[in-house]
């Protein structure tokens, strides 16, 4: 699918999704289409790796690994472009997509974003061309989000200036490490770094991250090093992931990333961040380019689903219409209207949010580090967190909609669905677990941002969120003015009602937040009791929490859409993103429905009115359906299945 080919509707909302880097996508969708990067089913595993290396060599020419990273001379390169890039992947292979951020996003940038001068001179170029291949060794058997309680050990040996490189338990063991199977050289790996000053004891310095090799150029373990294959995955068959052992491995004091921290030769701990927990949270932070990249490319592929779905929709028949002597169209019928239309909705709001958080991470990455403003730094990280989650828990639920929407012929590999869905499934789990993660946004939302929640464990951050709740609750009040009661309106058509203002729709989405970070501020403040268990506030409040991060996450979407369509002139483009608009806000409202009845956010009526308004907006949209899938702007051979291209499907 070209540009020239596309209506000037399609054309004109694609802009819009396409957003800063529309040439980088174009790239890679010719990419894309020239290679016939799409998933495939009973490929052996071993031709399949093989394959996707092939690839990712193929892309190197292409530019856009080398954008993510600064050169030599300092300037930063195009950290957006990189990411879009890989994004955009996600309408084709994602076998490669995860392929390609482990090497470039994850490894390489440990690497960029931990290391310094002297470790980019030694990997930077090799890992671009992919001279040096690497994994990211950070998830053990034993500990995924908890990454601070890491067990793998690296103890600083004065008398020979090196690390030694331990797994001491069975839980240690590095685990589903992408490129770990088969193709990584090195890892990029996170353990407990353990050292002593002159006349000291040992100590643990928390988790650090190092450059360890772990295979030989023919491809075996080296001493001291036992990898293992995880084999057949729910899916991404393309991958390699692996285990890792590391029994007393010696590596060299420089491969310590030490941009943040380093030990001298004498084994003296130095580092310009004192607290052990800020440091952790400083490095990780720098790393959010692959949190951010997982969210897009699943979005991606999650749009992929949707057009595949929609255009099924588009051509198959099913039963005879009154009257007439044809049969129906799917997407004639309400009910699957229902089904597909405001996911594709959703699927805009978070694409163009995707957009905007993209944007603020090439800003901040395109500065030197340190120059980055802290507080726009921590509101990305959260914000990135935010849509990563809501991406791709869209995606994956919009890829089992449009399997199952799709019937027989949509479980058919040939038709790639059951793929993109098997695929997609990991997504709310690595990077960031979905759940962790939300609970992680409201934290953050909550407290404001404030930097002392980096120095907290689980219960201190209770104490701490219980001790200001209530001045952060008012100030965050105070300023956005919680929402006032909708009045009743019975019988409205979207057209005519309030609902359909922005202002009203942000008004609805920002006083559920609000509501609901001051309703679980009340609950934690029992944490102050003088018989609370702290912990056992923060359990029961868990579910609470997950409201309020899940309901940020909506808002973001929303004024994320909200501004995009402001920045549009009058045109049949910018009409039609209304309606999207208030399909999305319409179709929010209706599934947290029970929420905004109980209190009084909406009236029985309007509820009433909420669900005949998301019909009435699906009927709105059925006719331009084709129109906003096309402007997703998947290429051809993505869309090149039987069921979409067989007469068969039409009759």
């Amino acid at each position: 699918m070209t540009r020239a080919t596309e209506n000037s509707l399609s054309n004109d909302l694609r802009a819009v999704l396409d957003g800063r880097w529309a040439d980088t996508r174009d790239l890679v969708r010719e990419h894309i289409q020239t290679r016939g990067l799409v998933p495939k089913a009973g490929v052996p595993l071993a031709e399949y790796r093989a394959e996707m290396l092939e690839h990712m060599r193929a892309m190197v020419p292409l530019g856009f690994p080398a954008q993510g990273f600064s050169s030599a001379d300092g300037d930063p390169g195009d950290p957006g472009a990189a990411i879009t890039a890989i994004e955009t992947l996600g309408y084709g292979d994602l076998s490669l997509m995860v392929k390609a951020g482990v090497q470039w996003g994850l490894f390489g940038g440990a690497v960029e974003n931990l290391g310094t001068e002297s470790h980019h001179e030694q990997y930077r170029q090799g890992l671009i061309d992919l001279d040096v291949i690497g994994c990211f060794a950070m998830t053990e058997s034993g500990h995924g989000s908890d990454v601070q309680r890491l067990e793998t050990t690296a103890t600083y040996l004065p008398e020979t200036g090196e690390f030694e490189i331990n797994s001491p338990t069975p839980s240690s063991r590095k685990d589903y490490i992408g490129g770990a199977g088969e193709h990584a050289r090195y890892a990029a790996l996170f353990a407990q770094l353990i050292t002593a000053g002159p006349g000291e004891e040992p100590v643990s310095h928390g988790v650090h991250c190092f450059v360890v090799p772990i295979r030989d150029a023919d491809g075996d373990d080296l001493p001291g090093v036992t990898t293992s294959d995880c084999g057949y995955k729910g899916g991404l068959p393309g991958v390699d992931n692996g285990r890792i052992l590391f029994d007393h491995v010696r590596i060299p004091r420089t491969a310590l990333l030490n941009r943040y921290a380093d030990v001298a030769e004498d084994g003296t701990y130095s580092s310009s961040i004192e607290s052990d927990n800020r440091r952790f949270f400083t490095m990780l932070g720098t790393l959010v380019r692959g949190r951010v990249t997982v969210g897009a490319s699943g979005g991606a592929a999650g749009r992929l689903a949707l057009a595949i779905a929609v255009k099924y929709a588009l051509r198959r028949r099913q039963f005879e219409s009154p009257g007439d002597d044809g049969e129906l169209l799917l997407l004639d019928y309400r009910a699957h209207q229902r089904r597909l239309l405001p996911l594709v909705a959703r699927a805009y709001a978070f694409a163009v949010a995707q957009n905007e958080v993209t944007e603020q991470l090439h800003e901040i990455q395109s500065v030197p580090p340190g120059d980055a403003d802290p507080d726009h730094v921590r509101r990305l990280e959260t914000m990135a967190a935010a849509i990563k989650v809501g991406h791709t828990d869209l995606a994956s639920y919009a890829a089992i909609e449009a399997r199952t929407a799709c019937g027989g012929a949509g479980y058919m590999s040939e038709n790639r669905l059951p793929l993109i869905r098997d695929d997609l499934d990991v997504f709310t789990t690595f990077e960031g677990d979905n759940l962790v993660l939300t609970q992680l946004v409201a934290k953050h939302l909550l407290t404001s941002y404030a930097s002392e929640v980096d120095e907290l464990d689980t219960v201190g951050w209770v104490r701490f969120a219980a001790a200001m709740a209530r001045d952060v609750a008012l100030e965050k009040s105070a300023v956005r003015q919680v929402v006032q009661t909708v009045l009743d309106s019975s019988g409205e058509d979207p057209e005519d009602s309030d609902l359909t203002n922005p202002e009203t729709q942000l008004r609805l989405f920002t006083a559920r937040e609000d509501h609901l970070v001051r309703t679980v501020a009340a609950r934690l403040r029992r944490a102050n009791d003088d018989d609370a268990d702290e912990f056992e506030v923060f359990t029961q409040t868990q579910d609470h929490l997950l409201q309020v991060g899940r309901a940020h996450i909506d808002l973001l979407a929303l004024q994320a859409l909200v501004d995009a369509i402001e920045k549009l002139p009058e045109s049949p483009a910018r009409d039609t993103l209304e309606t999207v608009r208030d399909l999305f806000v319409y179709s929010t409202l209706e599934d947290n429905l029970g929420w905004y009845l109980m209190h009084r956010h909406v009236s029985v009526e309007r509820g009433k009115a909420i669900r005949r308004g998301v019909n009435e907006l699906c009927a709105r949209l059925r006719p331009v359906a084709g129109d906003l899938v096309d402007a997703f702007g998947v290429p051809e051979v993505a869309l090149d299945v039987p069921m979409l291209t067989s007469d068969a499907a039409t009759v």
